[in-house]
């Protein structure tokens, strides 16, 4: 298991500029990460010169990039901008691809009062599985995510009941666009996460570990706190020979004691349970 982790938690102070990426990169190196998450957001210009400097810096740091998210909304409603949408994600592709990045995460879309269900599931599978040329001509890995929503956005994310992503993941199998798992988002919207992790299990490239304080809503809390199940997750994980990134993600505001906390919790937890641990239930 490979530990990353997305600084929700720092999200203010970086796209304000009181943070730097490097300083984020230095602190995630301290705390013992084997490399660190970025949002497209924090990319202040896509000119080569500066992605370049910027990948040194954080090489300058002995860290490097696993996952960089980003927000497609390929559910407008209206066509040209779901256009100009794909033409923005293959562009943050080629960005991720020179800072060294494995893994883009992307998203369906937002749930725009105008789309419907059915051309919304269509226009995200379209969105997304043409977005796939740009992933394999520069070797970065696209990750579609339960998410719940996205920084920036007017709505939550048009996939984020659950029947819509697992239409839309059914709908791009067979391609080569993974998902990224986040332990909490399904838990949000008030499902029970673990059957529909072991619908989406072979597809599984990375985790997002979240935790939340209240079963149908977004209330993100220090991991290992809130309802998430990441024993009876881990086991399932392992049970399936999952050697991926785990990702933390970081949004309950507690600055750097937060991110060293979940490290360990994740750790701790990852080494503790066995893929048949009697504590928990693995059978599919």
């Amino acid at each position: 298991m490979k530990l990353s982790c997305l600084p929700v938690s720092y999200f203010p102070r970086i796209l304000d500029g009181k943070m730097s990426v490097s300083q984020w990169a230095r602190e995630a190196v301290e705390i013992g990460l084997d490399a660190i998450d970025i949002s497209i957001l924090f990319l202040k210009s896509r000119d080569r010169d500066h992605l370049e400097r910027l990948r040194a810096e954080i090489a300058e740091a002995r860290a490097k990039v696993c996952m960089v998210t980003t927000y497609p909304d390929f559910t407008h409603p209206k066509e040209e901008e779901r256009e100009r949408q794909l033409d923005q994600l293959v562009s943050d592709v080629a960005a991720a691809a020179q800072l060294g990045a494995e893994l883009v995460r992307v998203t369906a879309g937002q749930a725009h009062p105008e789309t419907g269900i059915e051309q919304g599931i269509e226009w995200a599978v379209e969105g997304l599985t043409r977005a796939l040329e740009a992933g394999e001509r520069h070797h970065v890995k696209l990750v579609y995510e339960n998410h719940a929503r996205g920084t920036g956005w007017a709505y939550n994310d048009f996939s984020h009941p659950t029947k819509i992503f697992l239409a839309i993941a059914e709908r791009t199998a067979g391609t080569s666009l993974g998902i990224n798992w986040d332990t909490s988002n399904t838990l949000a919207y008030g499902d029970d996460p673990i059957p529909v992790l072991r619908k989406v299990l072979p597809r599984v490239v990375s985790v997002h570990a979240a935790d939340i304080s209240t079963r149908g809503q977004l209330t993100p809390v220090l991991l290992g706190t809130g309802l998430v199940p990441f024993r009876e997750t881990f086991a399932i994980l392992k049970r399936a020979r999952f050697d991926g990134w785990i990702c933390i993600e970081e949004a309950s505001f507690s600055g750097r004691s937060g991110i060293e906390a979940a490290a360990q919790f994740i750790r701790r937890t990852w080494d503790e349970v066995t893929p048949l641990d009697n504590t928990v239930n693995t059978e599919t």
